[in-house]
């Protein structure tokens, strides 16, 4: 069901019961992602009004502001996570590349395809081996990819993860019994398997140790070079360090979530327009 301007209750699809979409844009490429006036609501409390953001292709940009802005909920619209929350409904429009996110004749898992997500706490299927968890993404997307090809692709998602030098010898041990840091990186590179056009990331070093969370840094700025990447943070200097540009989150006195500002990084901490904005990534609230 398309995202329009009128309030939208948005129920489960059922893959098997849709056509082939059309094809979006070749995956290789690098691609824009853009949000246009885009609301949200769980039931009748609306979370976020009217939020318009384009994420420029091969940039990271980042999501700040105060616990309860609309910043994850932002996120999970995006690749069309929202509408599996019972009672969730939007309006508004998402495209990658112009092509709509939302259209009625593309499968849910064209979308999850070209918008990976990777959550707040790492969660790798702990029944199954590294190697295995690196490849749970195909099958359940419906990639194939041939048998011959299927250890080099291992090989270079855990590379561009950051985690092959440290269990190439071990491809067969539980993916559950890495270290947390280890375990974020196996879930990025299981992310990467299906070779996702745009990255999403929602808080992905809250629960990891400051070297964990600098090698998790490391790989984003390296991923960057051939994935738009979209990340939730509360942490100000890590949003300094890693993201290009940023887009402010409030929600102010019970109202809906709203994007106060947004621009290149270096000019939202140095010089924002916005008090609100000075005062938050100065440490004043939230």
């Amino acid at each position: 069901m398309s995202l329009t301007d009128e309030t939208t209750t948005i129920p489960v699809l059922d893959d098997a019961t849709q056509s082939i979409p059309p094809v979006l844009p070749d995956r290789a490429s690098l691609a824009t992602l853009e949000a246009t006036d885009v609301s949200a609501w769980f039931g009748t409390h609306k979370v976020l009004d009217r939020v318009s953001l384009t994420m420029p292709a091969g940039r990271i940009t980042a999501l700040i502001g105060p616990s309860g802005c609309g910043k994850s909920t932002f996120l999970r619209i995006l690749n069309r996570m929202h509408e599996l929350v019972p009672g969730a409904s939007l309006a508004g429009r998402v495209e990658i590349d112009g092509a709509d996110v939302y259209d009625p004749d593309r499968k849910l898992t064209d979308a999850r395809r070209a918008i990976g997500m990777v959550f707040q706490k790492p969660n790798p299927f702990p029944a199954m081996s590294i190697e295995e968890n690196v490849l749970a993404g195909l099958k359940l997307t419906g990639t194939k990819v041939a048998s011959r090809d299927r250890d080099d692709l291992v090989e270079e998602c855990l590379t561009k993860g950051g985690l092959w030098k440290e269990v190439k010898d071990r491809l067969d041990a539980p993916g559950g019994g890495l270290s947390g840091g280890q375990q974020q990186r196996l879930c990025i590179a299981r992310s990467l398997a299906v070779k996702p056009r745009v990255l999403l990331m929602d808080e992905p070093c809250s629960a990891l140790d400051p070297t964990s969370t600098r090698v998790i840094e490391e790989t984003m700025l390296e991923l960057a070079q051939e994935v738009t990447i979209v990340i939730v943070t509360h942490n100000m200097q890590q949003a300094a360090r890693v993201s290009d540009q940023c887009a402010f989150f409030l929600a102010a006195y019970g109202t809906p979530g709203v994007i106060i500002e947004h621009g290149d990084t270096a000019t939202m901490f140095e010089s924002p327009q916005d008090q609100r904005t000075s005062d938050y990534v100065n440490g004043r609230f939230g």
